[in-house]
């Protein structure tokens, strides 16, 4: 087993929470193996409140996140990114970025829980969905063994674990 650690962008258009609670779901389950980025095409300039909210409750530490544009991971000097996972809901008919370069690149599209709408409690829920379906979908990820899986291979299963419904049906 290699002990390169390898670079994930996650990105959205609007990385306000999706791509966010995937960042940091990685950064913690990852650790070691794999470091987590995220980034949007139209990013908001602030992090949705119920994503900090959530993200804070799972002792998570959220002071340095922020809302930023994908542009900052163009310029030299950027990491260099290994996946690039796109977490936007093509059932929403949103448009996914599309990111340039070799790295393996999946798409895991899931709902945006800033435009659901409900009441505070109903919302809350369903972003917690959300981060577990992420979380759960992470989880996966980083237990395969990359170094065994050819790129052909790797690119599909991460594709598989994008189709896959994971989120823990008892927070629904």
């Amino acid at each position: 087993m290699t002990s390169r650690e390898y670079n994930v962008l996650f990105l959205c258009n609007s990385n306000s929470a999706r791509s966010i609670m995937a960042e940091c779901a990685m950064n913690r389950w990852g650790r070691g193996k794999f470091k987590g980025f995220s980034a949007g095409s139209h990013p908001k300039g602030a992090i949705h409140p119920l994503t900090i909210e959530l993200l804070s409750e799972f002792n998570y530490e959220t002071k340095d996140l922020r809302s930023k544009s994908w542009d900052e991971f163009a310029s030299p000097g950027s990491p260099q990114f290994d996946f690039v996972v796109t977490v936007c809901d093509q059932a929403a008919a949103e448009q996914c970025p599309v990111w340039p370069g070799k790295p393996t690149v999946a798409h895991w599209g899931v709902t945006d829980p800033a435009t659901f709408e409900g009441t505070d409690e109903e919302k809350r829920r369903f972003f917690l969905r959300i981060y577990r379906e992420l979380e759960n979908r992470i989880k996966i990820f980083t237990s395969l063994r990359i170094d065994a899986l050819d790129s052909f291979a790797l690119k599909q299963r991460l594709e598989e674990i994008g189709r896959t419904n994971l989120s823990d049906s008892s927070e629904r």
